[in-house]
């Protein structure tokens, strides 16, 4: 058995050497070997990986997620465990090492599917159900991640000290609009530090709407239980 939440960047242990293993025996080049650290070269052979299996743009970035781990561990024979991804998204921060930079990702209903799609690859989520409920929330929540949308400044959580993008530290941020704690709490192991970074972001939201409002691991009720994410519902905070 491979732990998904093993399986990040910059971390050493049996379950990378054994995905090392298997990316070898697909004819992924590790110079170094199957060392046990998941580093530069290992990302690069698992960016192979992805391409391999189908995956295109910013969905082959050389992080491991449930469907490409899972594909790769039936092609060798290993079982893949991703419920380690679930809540807190295997990789909580503390609210310090949240960073406030936006890194300027493309708007629109397009890109908000694509970068759902690479969220529900990385949660182990159903793209027929997450990638819609993402886009709907993204749509109601910063018109697609709109440049001028993307922080909000007026409603009741905008209060705290500046933080580094010049807004108070509480303000709701992002395509999604987390909140700085909530980021920080249900943060996705392996995405960005920044609530700016979409992906990140989506990640985040996903592990707190399956611990806030018990969303299964497919995301099959995601809608229903979130009607933010339900289109045929009206507009909802949450």
């Amino acid at each position: 058995m491979v732990a998904l939440a093993n399986v990040q960047f910059s971390k050493e242990n049996e379950d990378v050497r054994t995905v090392q293993k298997a990316l070898i025996a697909r004819g992924r080049t590790i110079p170094d070997g199957a060392t046990g650290y998941f580093g530069e070269q290992t990302k690069a052979a698992y960016r192979a990986e992805q391409l391999a299996q189908g995956f295109k743009g910013a969905d082959a970035d050389g992080v491991p997620g449930c469907t490409s781990l899972t594909a790769l561990g039936h092609s060798i024979g290993f079982p893949v465990d991703c419920s380690g991804m679930r809540a807190g998204g295997g990789g909580r921060l503390s609210l310090s090492q949240v960073t406030y930079h936006d890194p300027g990702d493309d708007s629109g209903e397009e890109a908000m599917q694509r970068y759902a799609r690479k969220a529900c690859e990385l949660t182990g989520m159903d793209p027929r159900f997450g990638v819609p409920a993402l886009t709907t929330i993204a749509k109601r929540e910063s018109a697609f991640n709109a440049p001028g949308q993307r922080v909000n400044t007026w409603d009741v959580n905008a209060h705290g000290n500046k933080a580094a993008d010049g807004h108070a530290l509480n303000c709701s941020r992002g395509a999604t609009q987390c909140i700085p704690t909530t980021f920080a709490a249900y943060h996705q192991a392996g995405t960005a530090t920044t609530p700016y970074d979409v992906v990140a972001a989506m990640c985040a939201t996903i592990n707190y709407v399956r611990d806030r409002y018990h969303v299964n691991q497919s995301g099959s009720n995601f809608a229903a239980r979130v009607q933010q994410a339900d289109p045929n519902r009206k507009p909802h905070g949450y």
